[in-house]
């Protein structure tokens, strides 16, 4: 996982006595502020924040606070009399009028001078203020009328980044669509053959009694392009699609012939069928799924294909921010279509807890529901602008029994493995909160020992600490009995659910990161088992003992234990520092890490704990965090305190030796690779170790379907690319020169397919996915602008008369004169239009 690291954001304001009115009437909706960011000064943004009451009444001086997420803030200076900003727990503050503070007319506004360390992008601005009255300290208003503006810098940075994309774009060379790679992700072996099958509605798909499922599948999908479900048979003559088995073939592979008479695909596990479906289905034209089709040709061909890992993995967060059921489903069916077999469901957070567990009604009655409350005994409070209103948004939701079950199903039949991810001991407020409200009924009731069953954190811990989240309760107290009674409660039910399904679960993803310094140091129940258990001693030893017990807990049940790195690490004091090293005490004991912390000084850290014996998963964050922006564009989505991630990071990276072809680090800037010459290298033993490739995307700034799809896609195929085909041979040339001809090939063969193929098909596949489209690449040369794209296929439109460009603008097709203002825009085929770039 990642750090969320907070600057400090200073606030100085200035305001014009007004006269104080009697009443207090006022409502949060007649209360609007603008934020308009204005300059940058020895690295502070600096910003005007404006408060005005639109309403007939006044906003008294006092009897008031507005909270608001946003990163550290404080007042500043003389002003701070006025007003006082205190933090409340994670990114939530709350604004307090101070006795200097004078009401707020009717009518009337306050300008709030503004200062933060860093802003990068519009995801960090402050947002989700609401108005709470002190006489009703559990009801929060919602303020709706909230307006951003740019950076007065904002037109000179676009236009410098637009230059540099535009040289980045160079080495793309334009392909005829005839001239592309048929089928994707690459199979490892494709030989083009005289003639074409001829698909119609009167195909006719043979199982030869292996692979129903996958026919009758594969039915249903034809039955959308054809208009007609094919019939499927278990014996037939002549022309038709045939499954067959063949026990030689390695598993999840397949063969997938096509002639003019038939079509063969042949595998040995129902896996290696499914695949073969998949290829075949990307050589439909793209097209294909916009509306029935008479009749689709298909090239004859021979191709030969298994996967180079078994762990091919996307992980969805729906803890931060919630997306609903059929997001999911539409997550499954794009992973299914690309051959990604792993989903990995970060079901819980600090800020949700989004499954059900019978039980434990809390856990969604409070856990999975963000809102204003002074005691959260009904609701957690509100972190990512989600503001004051349980329901209103993303920050709450949670999937029932009947829903995950319905998904494990789905995902199941489409060959995807479903990892849930319960988060612990770390990123547990929800958790803890929503056992904290139960722990408050049952106590209520008069049933103490009930009460504390599943408690999980101690009641007389004195412990400070606070997380790079920024809260200070947040971690399960592992010394507690109750804890692992709660945590074989979850899994028992996550078992039951799985068993329900028919979905295999071998293993639970409990997550193990970022757990904060100072925790459990003055826990009661600490000093207890301590004193009970020798070896227990100090939050290190803690450590160790408690995925001791989960591992113990899983085993029992004939599972293993998946985390992110920390939990086979150790505090180790190498030349005075303290490092984190592979804990040797787990190497024999097959936990599966999520290595996900190759900054600088961890580029190495995967490839040691496959050396040590770890079973690890590349899941690096400067190439794979897909919720990261695609660049340093004030108007692109996404965090970048690991960098920018794009499609081509995971396109490039080479797993079995990444420092090979690292080309920039966290801030983008050119590296140079003399830096890993003292970085361990990966050894046969380690090799064996790397199970696969995944990509996670974080929920933080993600609050719609739209938004989780444009930070997908197309990145996530540049991870399916990786993850299936084989090392290209640009990855393991020795001559530089002959590396970077192969890769500038590949890369125009890569970004060709996705304009021309993959994303117009998923323009309407499974519904239609709303991808990103790049910004045009721009450069000005000789008093005109020359235009380019990341993604051949698509269209650069422009306008010279101040508009936005639309489906109707003149189309770039040579150079234009730069004359006042010229607007750029992309669009793909079908007329939906990526972000404006502007030229002056």
């Amino acid at each position: 996982m990642k750090p969320y690291i907070v600057g400090a954001l200073l606030i100085m304001i200035s305001m014009k006595p007004v006269f104080a009115q009697k009443t207090t009437a006022l409502k949060a909706e007649d209360l609007s502020i603008d934020l308009e960011m204005v300059s940058t000064n020895g690295g502070q943004v600096q910003s005007l924040f404006h408060l005005k009451n639109n309403g007939k009444m006044a906003l008294p001086a006092s009897g008031w606070k507005i909270y608001f997420n946003s990163r550290v803030v404080k007042t500043w200076g003389p002003d701070s009399v006025l007003a006082r900003i205190n933090h409340v727990n994670g990114d939530l503050f709350r604004l307090s009028p101070l006795k200097a503070f004078k009401t707020l007319s009717a009518g009337a506004a306050v300008q709030l001078n503004l200062a933060s360390e860093s802003m990068n992008n519009y995801s960090e601005r402050p947002q989700g203020f609401y108005l709470v009255w002190d006489k009703t300290p559990d009801l929060g208003e919602t303020i709706s009328r909230v307006n951003y503006k740019h950076l007065s810098r904002h037109l000179k940075e676009e236009q410098a980044l637009a230059a540099k994309v535009y040289q980045q774009n160079t080495l793309i060379k334009d392909i005829p669509e005839g001239d592309l790679p048929v089928v994707f992700p690459s199979p490892a072996s494709y030989v083009k053959q005289e003639g074409v099958f001829k698909l119609t509605k009167e195909v006719r798909l043979v199982t030869e009694g292996v692979f129903e499922k996958e026919a009758l599948g594969f039915a249903d999908e034809l039955a959308k392009i054809l208009g007609k479900k094919p019939t499927v048979l278990k014996h037939s003559e002549g022309p038709g699609i045939f499954l067959q088995q063949v026990n030689s073939i390695a598993k999840e592979g397949y063969e997938l012939s096509i002639s003019p008479e038939k079509i063969l695909i042949k595998a040995s596990d129902a896996a290696g069928a499914f695949y073969g479906i998949q290829s075949l289905k990307t050589m439909f034209p793209a097209q294909s799924w916009a509306s029935v089709q008479p009749l689709i040709n298909l090239q004859a061909a021979e191709i030969k294909d298994a996967p180079r890992f078994g762990f091919r993995g996307f992980m969805m967060d729906v803890g931060r921010n919630f997306q609903p059921k059929s997001e999911v489903l539409k997550v499954l069916d794009l992973m299914a279509l690309y051959k990604l077999n792993v989903f990995h469901f970060h079901l819980t957070e600090d800020e949700g807890w989004r499954l059900e567990i019978p039980g434990l009604p809390e856990l969604t009655s409070v856990g999975a529901n963000r809102g204003h409350s002074s005691n959260e005994r009904n609701s957690i409070l509100p972190s990512y602008g989600s503001a004051a209103a349980v329901g209103k948004n993303s920050g709450t939701g949670f999937f029932t029994r009947a829903e995950y079950i319905e998904i494990l199903k789905y995902a199941t039949a489409r060959h995807i493995r479903v990892i849930p991810e319960i988060e612990t001991p770390g990123h547990a407020r929800a958790a803890i909160k929503s056992m904290d409200s139960r722990y408050a009924r049952l106590m209520k009731a008069g049933k103490k020992a009930e009460a504390e069953q599943y408690l999980l954190r101690d009641l007389n811990d004195q412990s400070g600490y606070r997380s790079v989240q920024g809260f200070d309760d947040n971690v399960i107290n592992v010394a507690l009995p109750s804890t692992y009674a709660f945590l074989e409660k979850v899994t028992d039910e996550l078992v039951a659910m799985h068993k329900e399904a028919g979905a295999a679960l071998p293993t639970i993803h409990f997550g193990g990161d970022e757990v904060p310094a100072g925790v459990w140091g003055k826990s009661a129940a600490a000093a207890l088992l301590a004193k009970t258990n020798p070896e227990v001693k100090g939050t290190d030893a803690l450590w160790f003992y408690y995925f001791s017990k989960i591992n113990q807990l899983l085993k029992s049940r004939g599972m293993y234990l998946s985390g992110w790195e920390e939990i086979g690490l150790r505090k180790v004091a190498v030349n005075g520092e303290m490092k984190m090293l592979p804990e040797p005490r787990f190497v024999n004991e097959n936990f599966h890490a999520d290595v996900w912390n190759n900054l600088t000084g961890n580029e190495d850290l995967a490839y040691k704990m496959a050396n040590a014996g770890y079973k690890v998963v590349l899941t690096p964050v400067t190439n794979f965090y897909i919720d990261l922006a695609v660049n340093p564009s004030f108007d692109e989505r996404g965090q970048n305190w690991g960098g920018y991630v794009d499609v081509d990071k995971p396109f490039y990276f080479i797993p079995y030796d990444y420092y090979k072809n690292v080309k920039e680090d966290e801030q983008g800037n050119p590296v140079d690779l003399s830096i890993f010459k003292n970085k361990e290298r990966l050894t046969a033993v380690g090799k064996s170790n790397i199970v696969g490739l995944q990509a996670p995307l974080w929920s933080e700034t993600i609050k719609t379907p739209a938004h989780f799809e444009y930070m997908l896609l197309p990145k996530l195929l540049g991870l399916a690319e990786r993850a299936w085909a084989k090392d290209p041979e640009w990855a393991v040339t020795t001559d530089p020169a002959k590396e970077k001809t192969l890769y500038e090939q590949a890369w125009s063969e890569f970004v060709n397919v996705l304009g021309k193929r993959e994303l117009p098909r998923l323009n309407h596949y499974s519904g239609g996915y709303l991808y990103r489209i790049p910004t045009p690449g721009v450069q000005l040369k000789d008093g005109a602008l020359e235009a380019n794209i990341q993604l051949p296929g698509l269209t650069i439109r422009y306008t010279t008369d101040g508009t936005e460009p639309g489906k109707e603008s003149p189309v770039y097709k040579s150079a234009v004169p730069l004359k006042g203002a010229v607007k750029l825009r992309a669009f793909d085929p079908t007329g939906r239009g990526g972000r404006t770039i502007e030229i002056r």
